[in-house]
């Protein structure tokens, strides 16, 4: 068990890895011992000359015996292999999602961690949300009764101004496709609040980014979940400007439930026999990057989820079997292509 300040450590300084450091810093039980990114500091943005910057992975790791945590907040593409990395130095893990780009990697990760006894955590921070939460708690406790039929809306903004200006952005090695940069949030909602999915349909276009990324910006998806009923799933980052929705409709055998917004926070249709919706507090706003925005900003709960954990005081969260199944239906959804 951790006793004292958790001390982190952060590969990858772009705007969720800076963000990830505020979160660290603002924790009082929690201290940041290093960052690492392979552009100078300067170039990041990072200026805080107290905390020791690397452009070497392998160097920070070999130079901190002391560090509990190792966060990983790089491309896709690089998830697996530094996961495994901070493992072999027997270094718990924060991966942001996704965990991996294949299942192959993923288990790779999950068998290095068994191995040396350390904890994985994948960061899923929509789980946070109150409606999210509300949803588990009426799902679990079957209060819709058996769910017939599930619809996710994805509809968001990803333009020039955001695959022009970073060079991994829309690459099939280092991004590997919509549904795991921008949109694996949401199939994890689905797996955690429905279970896995089966006998899945899709179909795939690249409408509008022909031109600067190697994968579809739109889709839609049919499928039957392993528990019974079935949902679909229609997503695109061709929407003109600013992102437009994230919602989930939920169709069950007593009632019917929507949740809207840009990113699924708010409950705009609560109709269950026999039920008195209970007041939800508001969501968080989304993470801000200037000119485009991504999901709700909980990540000081991922924070204190580590911290709480090692201490022996909870669980993870997002272990890193929900992780890999999160990768898993996503690798079989593109299968369909």
């Amino acid at each position: 068990m951790t006793t004292g300040k958790v001390k982190f450590a952060i590969v990858g300084m772009g705007h969720i890895g800076k963000r990830h450091a505020k979160m660290i810093e603002d924790n009082p039980d929690a201290e940041l011992i290093a960052v690492c990114d392979v552009r100078p500091a300067e170039e990041t943005g990072w200026n805080n000359s107290k905390v020791p910057y690397f452009k070497d992975f392998t160097e920070m790791l070999s130079g901190m015996d002391d560090c509990d945590v190792v966060n990983i907040c790089t491309p896709n593409g690089l998830h697996a292999s530094q996961a495994i990395a901070a493992l072999e130095r027997k270094k718990h893990v924060v991966i942001e999602k996704p965990m991996a780009l294949s299942r192959a990697d993923g288990e790779k990760i999950i068998f290095k961690a068994l191995q040396v006894s350390r904890h994985v955590f994948v960061v899923m921070q929509n789980r946070y949300s109150p409606p999210s939460a509300w949803l588990k708690e009426v799902i679990e406790k079957n209060i819709a009764g058996k769910i017939y039929f599930v619809q996710l809306n994805c509809f968001w903004n990803r333009d020039d101004r955001y695959y022009l200006d970073n060079g991994w952005h829309g690459t099939a090695e280092m991004d590997g496709g919509t549904l795991f940069t921008q949109f694996s949030h949401f199939i994890d909602m689905l797996y955690w609040l429905f279970g896995d999915i089966t006998d899945i349909k899709a179909g795939f276009n690249d409408f509008a980014h022909q031109h600067s990324t190697d994968f579809e910006d739109s889709g839609s998806v049919i499928f039957r979940f392993v528990n019974g009923g079935m949902g679909n799933i229609n997503f695109s980052t061709a929407v003109w400007d600013r992102n437009l929705e994230s919602t989930m409709t939920i169709i069950g055998e007593k009632g019917t439930i929507k949740v809207s917004g840009q990113y699924m926070n708010e409950v705009t249709e609560c109709n269950i026999m026999d039920y008195k919706m209970p007041e939800i507090p508001p969501s968080n706003p989304p993470n801000d990057y200037g000119y485009y925005k991504g999901s709700a900003a909980n990540h000081q709960y991922v924070i204190d989820n580590v911290i709480q954990t090692l201490r022996e005081r909870t669980y993870v969260t997002t272990n890193a079997l929900e992780g890999l199944k999160v990768v898993d239906i996503i690798e079989r959804i593109y299968q369909q292509k």
